[in-house]
C-alpha cells in the first residue's frame, strides 16, 4: 500500500506548520485557555484565512472539497499545536456528515458554505461521545437520537438544547451535557437510515482525535528531547545517559509504527472498507498508546516540574488525556478490534489487512 503523500498535499501540511508556530505558540494557548470561552475568534478568523474551515466543504458551497486522507495530515498538525478550538469537528466531521447528505439537502446547503468562511461552529453529539465539546457556543448541534430502530439525526439549535458545563483538565476543551428533546421538527433523517451515517460519522471523528494524538506524542517528544539537552545533572547533560535514551527512543519507536495504523484508517473511512471499523478502532488504540507513552516518558525526563503551569509539556500531556477518551474509549475500541478479529472467517494476516 503506497502511503506517500503528493506536493499538494505536503505543501498545505507545511503551510499550516508555518502558520500555528506563530499563531499558536504556548504562550498564545496560556492566555486562551484562561479566558472565560476558552476560544479566540481571532485565531477562528485566522484559520478560515487559510482555508481550514473550507477544507471539506465542496466546491459548489465555496470550500476546497478535501476529504479523510488530507485530514489525516492537517489533524496532526492540530494537535502538535495543541490549538484551542474544536476546528476539526466543525470542517471536518460535521462538514462531512452535511456532505453524505447531498449538497442539495437544505440542511447542507444552509451550513455547509457557513462552515467555508468560518463563521459557524458546530458539534456532534453521538451515544460514544455523550460529552460534547463546544456544545455551549455552537451555532448548530447534530444530534444522534437513539431510538428502536437505530440512531436518527436531529440538528438542534441553540434554541432547541440547553447545555450544562463540565470540567476537563485540559482548559481548552469546553465540554458540555446536552439537555433536549428531539421532535419531529428537528429531526433531519430518521433510523435506521440515519444509523449508517452516524456510524461513519463515529470513525471519521475518531480517526480526527487518533490524528490529533500523534501530532501530540510528536510534540511532547521534540519538548523533551530539547530539555534533556539542556538540562544538566553531574556536570553533564542529561539526554547523555542511555536510560533517557532508551525513554525517547521509546516514544520515536510507538509514532513512527502509530502513523501508517494512521493512514490506513482514514484511507478505510475515505473509500468505505468493510473492514473500516476494526481498522478505525486500531488507529485510535495505537495512536492513543503513542501519546499516552510520551506523555509518560516526557515526566520521567523532565521530573515533577513537568506537571507545572510554567513548563509546556503539561498542556500538550492534559490534552492527550482528555483525548484518549473521546469518541471511544480503549474499552470501545478494544471491544470492536475483538469483535472483528475474534469473527468466524475474519481475514488476518499482513495480506488481508494492508491491501
Amino acid at each position: 500500500m503506497d502511503f506517500t503523500f503528493n506536493e499538494d498535499q505536503v505543501a498545505l501540511r507545511d503551510s499550516v506548520s508555518r502558520f500555528l508556530m506563530t499563531e499558536a505558540a504556548p504562550e498564545v494557548l496560556r492566555d486562551i485557555w484562561e479566558t472565560d470561552r476558552g476560544r479566540s475568534p481571532e485565531l477562528r478568523a485566522k484559520l478560515a484565512e487559510q482555508g481550514l474551515t473550507a477544507m471539506s466543504v465542496p466546491e459548489v458551497h465555496g470550500g476546497l472539497d478535501l476529504g479523510d486522507i488530507d485530514w489525516s495530515l492537517m489533524t496532526q498538525e492540530l494537535g502538535y499545536y495543541a490549538i484551542p478550538d474544536s476546528l476539526s469537528d466543525t470542517a471536518y466531521v460535521a462538514a462531512m456528515l452535511l456532505r453524505r447528505l447531498g449538497a442539495d439537502h437544505p440542511l447542507a446547503a444552509r451550513w455547509l458554505p457557513r462552515i467555508a468562511e468560518g463563521s459557524a461552529r458546530l458539534a456532534l453529539a453521538h451515544p460514544a461521545n455523550p460529552w460534547v465539546a463546544d456544545a455551549l457556543s455552537a451555532d448548530l448541534v447534530l444530534h444522534a437520537q437513539a431510538t428502536d430502530q437505530g440512531l436518527a439525526l436531529h440538528a438542534l439549535t441553540p434554541g432547541t438544547v440547553s447545555a450544562t458545563s463540565l470540567p476537563s483538565i485540559d482548559g481548552s476543551r469546553r465540554l458540555a451535557a446536552l439537555s433536549c428533546t428531539p421532535n419531529p421538527g428537528t429531526q433531519v433523517l430518521a433510523a435506521p437510515d440515519a444509523q449508517g451515517l452516524w456510524d461513519e460519522t463515529l470513525d471519521r471523528a475518531a480517526v480526527n482525535v487518533a490524528g490529533q494524538l500523534v501530532g501530540l506524542a510528536q510534540r511532547m517528544l521534540d519538548l523533551s528531547v530539547d530539555y534533556v539537552a539542556q538540562r544538566k545533572q553531574f556536570g553533564k547533560v542529561i539526554g547523555s545517559f542511555q536510560a533517557v535514551k532508551h525513554h525517547l527512543a521509546d516514544v520515536a519507536t510507538r509514532i513512527e509504527f502509530a502513523r501508517p495504523v494512521l493512514y490506513r484508517a482514514a484511507m478505510a473511512v475515505a473509500v468505505g472498507d468493510r473492514h473500516r471499523a476494526a481498522l478505525v478502532s486500531h488507529a485510535k488504540l495505537v495512536c492513543a498508546d503513542a501519546a499516552w507513552t510520551a506523555g509518560r516518558k516526557g515526566i520521567q525526563v523532565h521530573g515533577a516540574m513537568g506537571y507545572t503551569w510554567e513548563v509546556d509539556l503539561q498542556m500538550f500531556m492534559k490534552r492527550a488525556w482528555a483525548l484518549g477518551a473521546a469518541w471511544g474509549d480503549r474499552a470501545f475500541h478494544k471491544a470492536r478490534l475483538a469483535d472483528a478479529l475474534l469473527a468466524d472467517g475474519a481475514p488476518l494476516g499482513p495480506a488481508a489487512t494492508l491491501n
